[in-house]
């Protein structure tokens, strides 16, 4: 018997020790960028691709689905109390993302997210609470949120500043009249290699993503503000050149 029980206590060891398996936790912080230089706001000091100068006022974005993964291939979604998170150049406690959920130790060869809202997590009134849903969508063009605000004014060629909307989500589909047919997702995934990322047991890894304004408005495609105007949530063509822009607009800094 006592043979017998010293199995069963072992079993159990061993079940306890494998269904714990090591993990640590992820932080992930976010910046702000124009030409590889720190955001400066309110300011007429930038000038993109096109040759247009222009000033950023404000800054928000979500980014969902953010996607750990492994050499041979095995992934693990980091998520927390929300699917989604919202960053926001003005929002400090925005900047820095401290999910939940543990991430089994080991190394990481590779992250992704998408950038905006998953068309799972696009649902109108998911955020009923500031700062969150000042980012709603008008449901007459599609629902769910923006995926993104850049707003600012820039420097026409006759001199006068004007606005710009820089934003970003669902998408429409006209017909020659000019009436809705349908609604186009735009958003689009990210990724990023990782050079010696190793997630340790009680530990806390950092990642830092910062998004380069500039690189909105070239690569592969110029922007220019003289075509576009300065509000272009109903304009599909504006929304997909910003959608192939924007794969490269991301890097991971120290």
């Amino acid at each position: 018997m006592r043979t017998s029980g010293s199995l069963l206590l072992l079993a159990a060891l061993f079940l306890s020790v494998s269904c714990h398996k090591p993990a640590g936790q992820l932080r992930v912080d976010f910046r702000f960028a124009v030409d590889g230089e720190p955001l400066q706001q309110d300011e007429l000091r930038y000038m993109n691709a096109a040759g247009n100068r222009y000033a950023v006022t404000e800054a928000q974005y979500f980014i969902s689905h953010l996607t750990l993964t492994k050499s041979d291939g095995t992934s693990v979604e980091v998520r927390s109390d929300k699917a989604a998170h919202y960053v926001d150049a003005d929002i400090a406690s925005t900047l820095t993302w401290l999910p939940a959920d543990e991430i089994p130790a080991g190394r990481y060869t590779e992250v992704s997210f998408t950038f905006g809202l998953a068309p799972d997590l696009n649902v109108s009134h998911t955020y009923p609470d500031a700062p969150e849903n000042a980012m709603s969508w008008p449901a007459n063009l599609g629902g769910g949120y923006h995926y993104m605000k850049i707003n600012g004014w820039w420097q026409s060629a006759d001199g006068t500043q004007r606005p710009f909307n820089l934003h970003t989500g669902i998408g429409q589909l006209r017909n020659a009249e000019g009436s809705i047919t349908g609604f186009v997702d735009n958003n689009f995934t990210v990724t990023l290699p990782l050079e010696n990322f190793i997630i340790t047991k009680g530990e806390t890894a950092q990642l830092c993503l910062q998004m380069d304004i500039n690189q909105w408005f070239t690569n592969p495609h110029t922007f220019d503000w003289e075509v576009f105007g300065g509000s272009i949530m109903q304009d599909q063509e504006a929304q997909e050149l910003l959608r192939d822009n924007g794969v490269s607009v991301f890097s991971l800094k120290d």
